[in-house]
């Protein structure tokens, strides 16, 4: 079994952060400060419940002065990257959690702390409450990040101002008019850095599930800017493909086509337990050369006995005329983002957007 991702805050964590932040802060009782984090209850807490505990254990250690004890957590900031050089620090996400709890009221102090934290452990969470309180002047900071030398900032830019950010606190008014931001992404889309054009790209793909004109027409604008942006666009559009959107299918030349086929579709098993593999294999039969978006669907048991149904991409290019054999495994493992149920299960075939072919099976417990 995968190690649990909470289980980054470990001993070999700890023994690494504390003396780095004693470094910084040598005033910083260590024992007491480990101790009150691995205080009661550690063990039960999850990932973010975990992050949670740190930052107001930093809270209760550091200077209470926000200032002050947000200038040490820079400068700890700063040693992590002349120890660790570039290696951006996910298990540090605590520090932005530390802006996010004590510094809200306090913007002067939490906008230039947040440019600096994000160079290393990014502050895509903890700017979502300052976009919310204090919308003008986020939107306009936002802006002057797009100018940033360095690409976390500019990513800031992008990434904390995604409509529908993954965990994430809504920010009802970019919710509601994702187009407020726009101005934010038309200075990053042509960004050097692919990590930035990658968050613009989430940024739209996050529209499309609310005003997909909106999607098509940034798509319109867009396409022909440079090859990098021509793949940002394409990113920026798959939750249009995945649902077959017919505009966006045509966009990237990607057509209806009558003399295609799907036979002979099939899984390995017809029950399959909560954990193992499944194969399934099929046929694809074209009758003259073409451009073939090639995706299986799989409806999902849910816990309520409902299914929904999640898209997979298999393929896109161009195929000749002829008969393709393919084959799939699909793992039936529970992840952190995936929970399998028991019960009647069905992979479809897509081609170009339309069901060709579809089998059922059952999933155990």
């Amino acid at each position: 079994m995968a190690e649990l991702l909470k289980n980054i805050y470990n001993d070999q964590f700890f023994e690494h952060f504390v003396p780095m932040l004693h470094k910084v802060y040598p005033e910083l009782n260590k024992k007491k400060f480990k101790e009150d984090i691995l205080s009661a209850g550690w063990k039960d807490l999850e990932l973010k419940q975990r992050m949670r505990r740190i930052a107001e254990t930093l809270g209760a250690h550091l200077p209470s002065d926000y200032k002050t004890s947000s200038g040490i957590l820079c400068a700890l900031i700063d040693e992590l990257f002349d120890e660790e050089e570039l290696s951006y620090g996910f298990q540090y996400m605590f520090i932005p959690d530390f802006i996010q709890v004590y510094g809200i009221e306090q913007p002067d102090i939490s906008i230039p702390a947040m440019e600096c934290i994000t160079r290393y452990s990014s502050c895509e969470f903890a700017i979502r409450p300052f976009l919310i309180q204090y919308p003008e002047r986020m939107l306009k900071q936002c802006l002057t990040w797009t100018q940033h030398d360095h690409e976390m900032v500019r990513r800031l830019a992008s990434e904390g101002t995604r409509p529908r950010l993954p965990w994430g606190m809504s920010v009802p008014w970019i919710k509601k008019d994702p187009r407020k931001v726009l101005p934010v992404l038309e200075l990053l889309k042509s960004d050097s850095s692919e990590t930035v054009r990658r968050s613009v790209a989430n940024s739209i793909n996050d529209m499309a599930k609310d005003d997909v004109a909106l999607v098509l027409e940034i798509v319109d604008k867009w396409k022909g800017i440079s090859p990098e942006t021509d793949k940002l666009i394409r990113h920026a559009s798959r939750t249009l493909l995945k649902r077959s959107n017919g505009d966006a299918l045509a966009h990237f030349g990607i057509k209806k086509i009558k003399s295609a086929f799907v036979s002979d579709l099939k899984t390995s098993k017809k029950k399959i337990a909560i954990g193992d593999d499944l194969y399934f294999s099929f046929e694809m039969e074209l009758k003259s050369g073409a451009k073939i978006r090639l995706e299986y669907a799989i409806d999902y048991r849910k816990a309520n006995g409902k299914t929904s149904r999640k898209v997979f991409k298999l393929s896109e290019g161009d195929y000749a005329k002829g008969l393709h054999a393919f084959t799939k495994k699909q793992s039936f493992k529970d992840f952190t983002t995936r929970k399998h149920y028991p019960g009647k299960h069905a992979i479809a075939i897509l081609l170009n957007g339309e069901e060709k072919a579809q089998v059922e099976f059952i999933v155990t417990a």
